[in-house]
């Protein structure tokens, strides 16, 4: 109990100094603080050519003509089918395919490794990831995130919070609804064994910020495990101090269905797993195993891999690659 009081205490204490809100960082501002620091936006897109359009559109107008933020809109086209990357170059961005960066290592597949290759592939001191599936994108959502980072040399990791509604067949959006993967899998895995990270609204979400320097230092779980992954391993890098959450309003993107989750949660316990094991916190005489028995509606089973690979911190390939 003592250890329960003293980690919601620590939230407490860290959570009014290291939140606040979009509209605390206008882009004005942020222009007199950005100095000679770089900012690359790496949008990690599958099969979203609906979306990224319009994204790569909104950042470009507004915090690269208007005001030049951003230096450098990526998007890794992650193996799409339809016209994701032709959308995402026609409206400004720069666009790298997956499998071409770093060519020479064997390809993963995954968020995750969209994610580190978009880190290998730019070049700002500051990267902001975002998803491609988005469909309430604003510009606040890049400025509030970079925020922190540019005001606060302390600051080394930003993470977004927002109103997640779910949005069923009806069209309806159901206030609290979304993030269900985060309620039932993700909160309580922190909660348990990393209450020092419960402050973070949204553990899972796919907006955030951070100095290259720093996510060159840690690995990427190549799934959907690679959010949770990060908090934990930059938790063990920087310290609670050096994160910080901002509030960006409003959240609406696809919804994945029951099965879907249902892996994604697979993978996101085997990354807790690894981080425990890892930390010497849980021993085991086999590893837990990586396959999940899913059912349909009408009664048939199928088996499905949920194993997660990593990429190692980049800067260590990096290093390998300059001998």
């Amino acid at each position: 109990m003592k250890t329960d009081v003293r980690a919601l205490s620590r939230v407490r204490e860290w959570y009014g100094p290291h939140s606040s809100t979009a509209a605390e960082w206008p882009v004005d501002a942020l222009m007199l603080a950005k100095g000679t620091t770089t900012v690359s936006v790496v949008l990690p897109a599958r099969d979203e050519e609906s979306t990224v359009g319009d994204i790569v559109t909104v950042i470009r107008r507004e915090l690269v003509e208007r005001a030049p933020l951003v230096d450098e809109i990526l998007v890794v086209d992650s193996n799409s089918t339809d016209a994701t990357a032709e959308r995402a170059r026609a409206a400004g961005a720069r666009v790298v395919a997956q499998n071409d960066v770093l060519s020479h290592l064997p390809p993963l597949t995954g968020k995750g490794e969209a994610l580190w290759k978009g880190l290998a592939a730019s070049s700002g001191d500051i990267v902001v990831f975002v998803d491609a599936d988005l469909r309430s994108f604003g510009a606040h959502y890049v400025a509030g995130l970079v925020g922190p980072l540019l005001v606060d040399a302390g600051v080394h990791f930003v993470k977004a919070t927002y109103e997640r509604p779910y949005i069923g067949a009806d069209g309806v959006p159901q206030r609290g609804g979304g993030g269900r993967v985060t309620e039932l899998v993700a909160r309580p895995l922190i909660n348990l064994f990393w209450p020092e990270l419960a402050g973070f609204a949204q553990p899972l979400g796919g907006e955030y910020a951070a100095r290259r320097a720093v996510l060159e230092q840690v690995p990427f779980v190549t799934e959907y495990g690679v959010e949770f992954g990060l908090l934990v391993d930059l938790l063990d890098l920087v310290g609670l101090d050096a994160m910080a959450q901002v509030d960006l309003g409003h959240r609406t993107h696809t919804h994945q269905d029951m099965s879907a989750l249902g892996r994604m949660a697979g993978q996101i316990m085997l990354t807790a797993w690894s981080r425990l094991e890892g930390q010497g916190r849980v021993m085991a005489s086999e590893p837990p195993a990586h396959t999940l028995l899913q059912w349909g509606l009408d009664g048939d089973a199928g088996l499905v891999d949920v194993a997660v690979a990593e990429r190692p911190p980049l800067a260590s390939v990096l290093e390998e690659d300059r001998a």
